[in-house]
């Protein structure tokens, strides 16, 4: 028998980030979380954490939550509540957590977690700026060889950029911590906003996990509701894409995703570009490949296994 993956999620929830954690937390027999690390992005430290532990209490198998860095390495925050509304969690009203917030800080929690755990058997998940990971990358280096693989959503190609004409939120937010990560050697896994814009919710799907009747049913419905609302005004789709998501999904069932392993190099000094993730998709210089960049996601098959999962809980 095998033993379940084990996985640290950083997370700055966000409404798709809190599908992600409940997806994760969906399936013990494959992945094991060993903790939650909250990072400023789509909204404040304080509201990240908070929402972190509200989801793992939603969950009914919560987990330690940490809260982690109030800011970008050198730069001042950029949030997102246009897009998560007030909370980042906007849509579904849940109860103040109980679930407590662990003493300890994130990045203190990644350092011993990664010291303690057998090099090469814990996987990095981060959904948010990349702040926390790269901090402690250059506090501790010595656990950047005994990182497992980062699997993180970030980044765009072909879609070029969500919060500049550029760059995707998560990079941008905090480029000179994605430049760390990028750089550090670790085997990576980007989701960039070329897979993500292809796994847009329907309006089916919604209310079949409002069908359920469970509570968890009845929050992604709310919170797919809400942040509908947005995505559709701004790309005139059909749904919204459940960006998050897709990194536990890709644990889950790496089949369901195609890619390619290309340079990818973050842009930390232009003006114009600042946070653009240049992915060398053509192979057109010599740099050496450093990301499996996903291209590609199959759709059904991605609501489909989170239907499943989520019925679970």
């Amino acid at each position: 028998m095998t033993h379940p993956r084990k996985i640290i999620i950083d997370t700055d929830p966000g409404q798709d980030d809190a599908v992600a954690i409940l997806l994760a937390l969906s399936a013990p027999e494959r992945l094991e979380v060993l903790g939650l690390t909250a990072v400023a992005g789509n909204v404040p430290l304080a509201l990240t954490q908070r929402n972190a532990r509200v989801v793992a209490q939603l969950s009914g198998r919560p987990v330690p939550v940490h809260a982690g860095c109030d800011a970008p390495m050198r730069r001042p925050l950029v949030t997102a509540e246009h897009v998560h509304g007030k909370t980042g969690l906007d849509g579904a009203t849940l109860p103040e957590p109980t679930w407590p917030l662990s003493p300890q800080h994130g990045v203190d929690f990644l350092i011993d977690t990664l010291r303690r755990e057998a090099p090469g058997t814990v996987t990095l998940c981060p959904l948010g700026p990349l702040t926390n990971i790269a901090t402690a990358f250059a506090r501790a280096p010595d656990i950047v060889s005994r990182v497992a693989e980062i699997v993180l959503m970030g980044g765009a190609y072909f879609e070029v950029g969500n919060i500049t004409p550029a760059a995707e939120f998560n990079i941008y937010v905090d480029p000179e911590a994605a430049d760390i990560v990028f750089k550090s050697g670790v085997p990576l896994v980007v989701v960039p906003l070329d897979c993500t814009h292809k796994a847009l919710t329907s309006r089916a799907w919604v209310e079949g996990l409002r069908g359920l009747g469970t509570p968890v049913g009845q929050a992604v419905a709310g919170w797919t509701d809400f942040f509908e609302r947005f995505d559709t005004a701004k790309y005139g789709s059909e749904g919204a894409p459940l960006h998050d998501a897709c990194v536990i999904a890709y644990l889950l069932a790496p089949h369901l995703f195609s890619g390619r392993h290309i340079n990818v190099e973050i842009e930390t000094g232009s003006e114009l570009t600042l946070g653009m993730t240049v992915a060398d998709w053509w192979r057109v210089t010599k740099r050496a490949p450093n990301a499996l960049f996903l291209g590609h996601v199959d759709r059904d098959a991605l609501f489909d296994l989170l239907t499943l999962q989520l019925s679970k809980l």
